[in-house]
């Protein structure tokens, strides 16, 4: 089936967006709507003493001017972490941080005013005569100075600026086996500060309808349902009273998933004023106010035995939460934590993180979220192992790798990992790198005075999360339009899904639509994160497929006169077994609209699923980088990248590649350039992509990908999800390229991300 499961279909969406009919919050016309401007803080911790808004509210097409005082008497809710589990986080500490702040501001970039104008310029040009007087308190910016006697704090509740711990493991039996070591390998790690830079910067529009006393609140945003529950919690309205409407999305990578405090200012203002307001982010603003992503300080210690056998793994991590905990907050350290063994057998393991207040902006998953974190302190470590102990990389991993014969596999930590073929994917990788002829390529590389090196990282994550729903509904034509609870903000779900769709009922693609991100409409979903689509709303997608099959089968058997246990549903068509008397599904939905079907059949041929993931699915590969480092300047190029994963069943392997390509674009970005750098006062000096380097088309190699995938069967279409995967191993693969291209000038580390300036650095002789 040209457009069924496993084919490269093309991206149905991809139809309006290169022709510019792409629809997008900013796109929505909205007739005599106002505009928002943000004043926001410029000191990262201190009091507002006096703030002075007479001139501001004077200026042409001034609407109004509201301070953290208006806010706190219409009674406005704040923002919660919505990611904090009983059992899994340990004494959190998650006070609601209020969008508007009445005294204290706890970040650079926080916002203390909201000036409504008839015009953006108006409205900016307020913003700019608000006058604030602050009282700078000391801040602290790192999560190791956070936690330091005397260091200044954030909330009172929260002792030590510590928000939460994680505490997974075996403490005891993992010192047992440190002890019986014949060698430990240590490291401390940084991971830096990212920011997710999505193509569409944040944005919203908030409509207040008399009519209804409604509030409908169009977002750039990755969870719909989340942030109507979000706004109407704050607002103190019942979540009936608040549609959230999610047209097109330029990007999100885990930033957009939940609620900013933008959001509830312009809704808040749109209810207050009894119009319609909007707001729409600069890029210099999303760089300063965007929640960002890593910022994770970790020390690990592996132990060896004689023979090179890994006996135990402790790991300590303090993780950068920002200011207050984001509704995401609570995510990426658990995942870092409980993935810190990674591929490999570890019999014993101690993994402690921390979530740490500091006067910087909140950090939110970002793609892989805790993944990466853990598979680069893993795949580190044994890079170190290796070296100390003089064994062969591969040969090391070989030894610890778990086989696929030892699936499903209880880790030490937390998870059962139900399946993978690690030693498969790591051969492929070997030979479609060609990692056996690197030598001679760096022998070549040096005679022209540059520096060759190879590197590797096997990566495992967990994938998919919770339950969503799904429904299938026919119109009297024989169309289909699917309603998702999942949402796509660049993924390709209006292809995939009807890919799935058309092959389940033999539905001709072109005729099924795709329905999404509208409250109103789709009744519940809890959005796209955590690589979750294809496996929990997919897996209600089938679940709603089979319904429909089951319903169109009583049908037809009332039609065909016959039992419904006697109709063959195949190709598209319901049959009497063993007769030729067959009525294809089209007519079976045109039919089931008619007065002529008893009342216990219903009206229509539609079906709603759902689907509740028992655990995660656990998405695994290969990544092998070949870099060449210029010893004169510092200059790391890529070389290529060979991507090998095990992803589960593929739905469009088009649509994959460019999900591997793309994730692994941004771990390139990490590894080798990307940072969030703030002064010692709090002030952010990468504010502009003048400052904050991205990844261009030059940066990004060729990147050949493939899939070698074992079955699963923890879900209905055997997928294990694959939109975070190429992140998760790229950052620890081209890092261990580029300490193997420096490996002859004694270099055995380099921080995060490795800029030209650093590599060069680390080569000089170390007097």
């Amino acid at each position: 089936m040209k457009f069924g499961i496993g084919q490269s279909a093309p991206r149905k969406e991809d139809v309006r967006f290169v022709t510019g009919h792409g629809r997008f919050v900013d796109d929505i016309a909205a007739p005599g709507a106002l505009h928002a401007a943000i004043v926001r803080s410029p000191i990262s911790h201190g009091r507002i003493a006096k703030i002075d808004i007479s001139t501001a509210k004077s200026m042409p097409g001034v609407r109004a001017v509201l301070t953290g005082r208006d806010y706190a008497d219409d009674g406005i809710g704040g923002i919660s972490c919505h990611t904090i589990f009983p059992g899994m986080h340990r004494n959190p500490v998650n006070p609601p941080f209020a969008a508007l702040t009445n005294d204290r501001v706890l970040y650079a970039g926080g916002p203390v005013a909201l000036v409504i104008a008839e015009t953006a310029v108006m409205a900016q040009d307020a913003a700019e005569a608000v006058e604030v007087d602050y009282e700078d308190l000391p801040a602290v910016l790192l999560a190791s100075k956070a936690r330091a006697k005397g260091a200044p704090q954030l909330w009172t509740e929260a002792k030590g600026n510590l928000a939460f711990t994680v505490d997974l493991g075996n403490a005891a039996a993992t010192e047992a086996g440190f002890a019986a070591a014949s060698h430990v390998t240590r490291l401390a790690l940084h991971n830096n500060r990212v920011s997710a830079n999505a193509m569409e910067m944040r944005c919203a529009l908030a409509r207040f309808d008399e009519g209804d006393s409604r509030l409908t609140f169009h977002a750039s945003t990755q969870q719909p349902h989340a942030v109507r529950a979000d706004i109407a919690a704050a607002l103190g309205l019942a979540e009936t009273d608040v549609r959230v409407i999610a047209p097109d999305v330029g990007g999100g990578f885990g930033m957009k998933g939940g609620i900013h405090p933008e959001d509830i200012l312009i809704a808040w203002a749109a209810r207050r004023l009894r119009a319609t307001v909007r707001w729409q982010a600069t890029r210099s603003e999303s760089l300063l106010a965007d929640y960002h992503g890593r910022d994770q300080q970790v020390e690990a210690e592996l132990a060896l035995d004689a023979d090179g056998r890994i006996l135990a793994l402790r790991m300590s991590c303090d993780v950068n939460a920002g200011a207050f905990l984001s509704p995401g907050g609570g995510v990426s350290p658990m995942f870092a934590a409980a993935l810190a063994t990674g591929v490999y057998r570890v019999p014993v393991a101690h993994s402690f993180a921390r979530a740490v207040y500091t006067n910087t902006s909140p950090t939110q998953p970002y793609r892989g979220a805790g993944r990466p974190e853990a598979a680069y302190l893993i795949e580190r470590l044994i890079d170190l192992a290796a070296r100390e102990t003089g064994r062969d990389r591969i040969a090391l991993r070989r030894l610890n790798m778990l086989s696929a014969a030892e699936m499903p596999y209880q880790t030490p930590l937390l998870y059962k990992i139900d399946s993978g073929d690690y030693a498969a994917v790591l051969d492929r990788a070997l030979q479609l790198s060609d990692w056996a002829g690197a030598a001679k390529r760096k022998s070549k590389a040096k005679k022209r005075g540059m520096l060759l090196g190879i590197g590797v990282a096997l990566h495992m994550e967990n994938a998919g999360l919770a339950n969503d729903a799904a429904e299938i509904r026919f119109d009297p034509s024989g169309g289909v339009t699917i309603l998702a609870g999942t949402f796509s903000h660049g993924q390709g779900h209006e292809t995939v899904f009807a890919q799935m769709v058309s092959d389940w009922l033999g539905v001709p693609f072109e005729k099924i639509r795709l329905i999404q991100g509208d409250t109103d409409a789709v009744s519940y979903g809890r959005g796209t994160v955590a690589s979750r689509s294809m496996i929990n709303g997919g897996g209600a997608l089938r679940v709603a497929a089979d319904k429909v099959i089951e319903k169109g089968r009583a049908i037809a058997g009332h039609l065909m006169e016959a039992a419904p246990e006697d109709i063959v549903f195949e190709n598209g068509s319901f049959t009497v077994a063993g007769t030729d008397r067959t009525m294809p599904i089209g007519q079976i939905a045109a039919l089931s609209f008619k007065p002529i079907l008893p009342p216990e059949l219903g009206l229509g041929l539609s079906g709603q699923g759902d689907f509740l993931l028992q655990g995660f699915t656990f998405p695994n590969g290969c990544q092998i980088a070949e870099v060449e480092v210029d010893p004169e300047t510092g200059a790391t190029r890529i070389i290529k990248i060979t991507s090998i994963d095990d992803v589960g069943t593929v739905i469009n392997p088009m649509l994959l590649e460019g999900q591997m390509v793309g994730g692994i674009a941004q771990g390139v970005g990490q590894a080798l350039m990307e940072d969030v750098i703030y002064d010692e006062a709090g002030q952010l000096l990468s504010g502009s992509f003048m400052d904050y380097t991205m990844p261009r088309a030059d940066d990004v190699p060729p990147i050949t990908v493939e899939t070698l995938s074992t079955p699963t069967a923890t879900n209905p279409l055997g997928v294990k999800g694959a939109g975070e995967a190429g992140t998760v191993g790229a950052t620890p693969a081209v890092i261990s390229a580029v300490l193997d291209a420096l490996a002859d000038s004694g270099v055995t580390d380099i921080a995060l991300p490795a800029t030209p300036e650093r590599v060069w650095q680390a080569l000089q002789p170390k007097v």
